[in-house]
């Protein structure tokens, strides 16, 4: 039986006569009994009796209802979720960020993804990005975002937005008092540094070693948020990324960029092998723009 047969001999069934079927599948009453003789043909048997125009099912035609309308009702659970995914409606997107741009960048995007998803559902974390290659291959997440481009064969890395390191620095310090970029060499004030193994540190204390600096730090943190804090506190100065640069109090520090300039790059992190679904494509346009007003605030 072909997809049309079934829907016309289920809508029979339940009519019981071949204009209701008519009614409930929209076309005229011809075509209902044109499929109907069809399907009969096909199957090489009579599946309704004709007693002065009204149809009463054969006993054949009994048994095979059971069936298709078990089948019937998946077909309608199958075109609600076409539906559903055509719109983006309650669907699921898993997203996972290090820390840094859970903060920074998703609480804008959002926003708007919720304005045009509102029925839809999002799973949102934050992981370092060893973890989060884990994830997306494991298939735990569906995109990410980090400042890191992993380089493993079963990750795509796609680039929504690129900036530079930032120093932060707490109002009433003489690197506040300048303007411009900053040399990490002329840093002379306490120094909130990061961990040995964050690889934006590293570069930046090798930009340090560069220019005959060796960069002491009495505190060092985890992550850039904590050393945002701490610069605001007046604690000492720090560097971050852009992003988080753009959410400092520009009341307690002043923002200069190095010098030379230190690029970041913001990548979106998929599974090679796992296309993304409209609702997650849409988030990663939200992100993409929110990242860019970010980076467009460093420059008012």
């Amino acid at each position: 039986m072909r997809l049309r047969h079934i829907e016309v001999f289920h809508a029979v069934m339940q009519a019981g006569t071949i204009s209701g079927a008519a009614q409930l599948l929209h076309i005229s009453q011809p075509a209902v009994t044109k499929v109907l003789q069809h399907c009969e043909l096909q199957l090489g048997m009579a599946l309704f009796d004709r007693v002065r125009g009204k149809l009463y099912p054969t006993p054949e035609a009994q048994r095979l209802f059971v069936e298709i309308d078990k089948l019937n009702r998946d077909l309608v659970s199958i075109r609600r979720l076409a539906a559903n995914l055509r719109s983006g409606e309650s669907e699921l997107v898993r997203l996972v960020a290090t820390p840094t741009l859970g903060a920074a960048v998703i609480p804008a995007a959002m926003t708007h993804w919720c304005r045009a998803f509102p029925a839809s559902h999002c799973l949102l974390s934050t992981n370092h990005t060893r973890e989060i290659v884990s994830a997306l291959m494991l298939g735990e997440a569906d995109l990410a975002l980090s400042l890191q481009d992993p380089r493993h064969p079963g990750i795509k890395a796609e680039v929504l937005a690129s900036g530079q390191m930032m120093a932060l620095c707490p109002v009433g310090t003489p690197e506040a008092e300048g303007y411009g970029p900053l040399a990490v060499g002329e840093i002379r004030s306490e120094l909130v540094g990061l961990a040995g193994d964050d690889p934006l540190g590293n570069v930046v204390h090798n930009a340090g070693e560069a220019q005959g600096a060796h960069l002491q730090s009495r505190i060092t943190v985890q992550t850039y948020q904590l050393a945002r804090t701490l610069c605001e506190a007046g604690v000492g100065v720090t560097v971050v990324d852009p992003f988080t640069a753009a959410s400092a109090n520009r009341e307690r520090v002043r923002l200069r960029p190095l010098a030379p300039a230190i690029p970041v790059q913001l990548f979106l992190l998929t599974a090679a092998n796992a296309p993304l679904a409209q609702t997650a494509r849409r988030l990663v346009k939200y992100l993409s723009e929110a990242a860019q007003q970010s980076l467009d605030s460093l420059n008012p």
